[in-house]
């Protein structure tokens, strides 16, 4: 920034003239790069590798010169230059915390927090309880959206997921007012709590939930709503453990603004070009982020983008929902399982000739069915589950619901290791 001139707030940033906007933005994506070439030897290396330089990339379109980062790369690099791949752009004594995500993949914190959303409406804030039903262990989304709720002047109640009927109890005796997670697990606590004698409706104070992290969300918004009377507020939350916040909703759930501090591409998965208004592609990320800066990281998730104008008087462009995944991955109860996860755990028994894991969103809740052909019938099934269900939860941080016995045969040459069966 120029010396004497003034810092442009996010508000603003976001009802700019689209072009005005762009202007901004590109003057701090010029700044990102010649930074991150300078700082993280990773970057250097790629741009070396692809004959660019820094004064290359002078615009959004000037992107697509530069190689897409993908996760997989990424925990390879990680692996063979410990423990950020060379990505890291500030000393290890800065970090204040070093997140771990499945892959394992090292996510250092960053200085920009997590952003739910921009507006609330009247009364919303201080002196309101929420429960914030994130993970705390190990990946960012519990701490990073905890930090994000007491800006926004909220008192939160780090419960973390599971224990629902404990989840219950904090709900009733502390007469919360908000939840924070994902639809799924929201609609849990509410069976719990009318499992346990509760009229949820009556006997609990919940009003409104921000709620996210996983696709086929919007019937579970509209029954909240309508039989609950919870306001489900700014539509949806998109978000990742190594880029923070990528888009969120507004008042008028109309998509997800995608945020100014970045630059986000919707891209041709195979080429790598840039996608027009309304097509359908990856989306791919560059983070304005001097402590870890992912110069242009593919997510793997399907989007598009649209510019029409937004009731909330926003200007910036949206993505009306994520709509699948472009790579192997699939997010499950808002964390990716990766078929290498998968093959790493089913590798620890031998006993299992191959496999495939199902997923598929029965009731509004994903659920993954483990189905296994065994080379030996005699063995202990339930010695076997009880010890795949032990090491799935360490590798892929999210617990399957069942394991399924099949005859050799069953499971076709070829098959996908993850199926993805779930339809929105």
């Amino acid at each position: 920034m120029a010396k004497g001139q003034r810092r442009v707030t996010l508000a603003e940033l976001e009802k700019m003239p689209s072009d005005m906007r762009q202007q901004y933005l590109e003057k701090k994506l010029r700044r990102i790069v010649a930074y991150a070439y300078k700082r993280a030897p990773a970057v250097k290396e790629r741009f070396d590798k692809a004959g660019i330089t820094p004064r290359d990339i002078r615009t959004f379109k000037d992107l697509e010169k530069i190689p897409i980062l993908r996760k997989d790369e990424l925990v390879a690099l990680q692996k063979s230059n410990p423990p950020f791949g060379g990505y890291l752009a500030v000393p290890v004594d800065r970090l204040e915390r070093i997140y771990v995500s499945p892959g394992p993949i090292y996510d250092p914190q960053r200085k920009r927090g997590w952003v739910l959303t921009t507006s609330l409406p009247p009364g919303f804030g201080k002196g309101q309880i929420v429960m914030n039903t994130w993970s705390y262990h190990l990946v960012p989304a519990g701490l990073e959206i905890d930090s994000a709720l007491r800006n926004l002047g909220f008192t939160v109640v780090p419960s973390g997921t599971g224990n629902t009927e404990l989840q219950v109890k904090i709900m009733h005796d502390l007469k919360v007012q908000g939840f924070v997670g994902t639809p799924s697990f929201l609609k849990t606590i509410i069976d719990k709590a009318e499992e346990m004698g509760y009229d949820f409706k009556r006997d609990l104070n919940l009003k409104w939930a921000m709620v996210g992290g996983e696709m086929g969300g919007d019937p579970l918004r509209k029954l909240f709503q309508e039989k609950y009377g919870i306001l489900c507020l700014g539509g949806d939350a998109y978000g990742t453990a190594d880029l923070g916040t990528i888009a969120y909703g507004c008042e008028k759930q109309s998509g997800m603004h995608i945020t100014c501090d970045a630059v986000v591409e919707i891209v041709d998965p195979t080429t790598g070009r840039q996608l027009d208004w309304g097509e359908v592609g990856e989306v791919v990320v560059t983070p304005f982020d001097e402590v870890y800066p992912l110069i242009r990281f593919g997510t793997g998730d399907l989007g598009m983008l649209v510019n029409e104008p937004c009731g909330c008087g926003r200007t910036t462009p949206r993505i009306p929902k994520i709509m699948g995944r472009s790579g192997e991955a699939v997010r499950v109860r808002g964390m990716f399982v990766h078929p290498k996860q998968t093959d790493e755990v089913i590798s620890r028994f031998p006993v299992i000739s191959n496999y495939q894991l199902v997923v598929t969103r029965p009731e509004h809740r994903d659920e993954m069915v483990l189905k296994v052909e065994l080379s030996d019938e005699s063995i202990d099934r339930k010695g076997l589950v009880a010890a795949l269900d032990r090491d799935f939860r360490d590798v892929c941080r999210v617990r399957f619901d069942r394991v399924e016995f099949v005859p050799k045969g069953t499971i076709p040459s070829g098959a996908k290791r993850i199926s993805d069966e779930r339809r929105y």
